[in-house]
């Protein structure tokens, strides 16, 4: 449990310097995330912009955010710092971006199985406090929040 509180205040901090970094560099902060895969830890900021997201800008708020990490220095252990895109297919996780994105094609992946399969794919239709609604071939289909492991957008549908 102290791992993930650890973990939680590093995004809590990280999200705190970044904000006006990537407002700066005419950027919004889509999500902050500090995660362990394959043994090495990653610190990852994506940005997002209605024009798209220039590497120019990736790198711009790259170098300044990372002179204000260092600072700060939030993170004991070794990791790998990323600034990128949120991407096309990026995840879903605020109100805002559920209500943003309403009626665009989503990829629900479930901690356990429902229904023999834990990845469904569909039309957002619903959100509500974490509860997510699709359509999925003609058919709506509710998941409860405690149910869902993530939501991303999905492009080819």
């Amino acid at each position: 449990m102290k791992g993930t509180v650890r973990m939680k205040s590093v995004v809590e901090l990280i999200t705190k310097l970044a904000e006006p970094v990537v407002l700066k560099n005419d950027c919004v902060l889509w999500d902050v995330e500090f995660v362990k895969e394959a043994g090495q830890r990653y610190l990852r900021v994506y940005i997002d912009n209605d024009q798209g997201v220039t590497i120019d800008q990736c790198e711009a708020v790259s170098r300044e955010l990372e002179k204000l990490i260092d600072e700060a220095d939030p993170i004991e252990q070794s990791y790998i710092f990323e600034v990128s895109s949120a991407g096309a297919e990026r995840a879903l996780k605020r109100p805002s971006d559920f209500e943003k994105f309403m009626g665009s094609n989503v990829a629900i992946k479930l901690y356990a199985s429902k229904n023999g399969r834990k990845e469904y794919v569909g039309t957002l239709t619903g959100y509500s406090g974490g509860d997510v609604d699709i359509v999925s071939k003609g058919k709506p289909l509710h998941f409860d929040k405690s149910e869902i492991a993530s939501v991303r957008l999905q492009i080819d549908f």
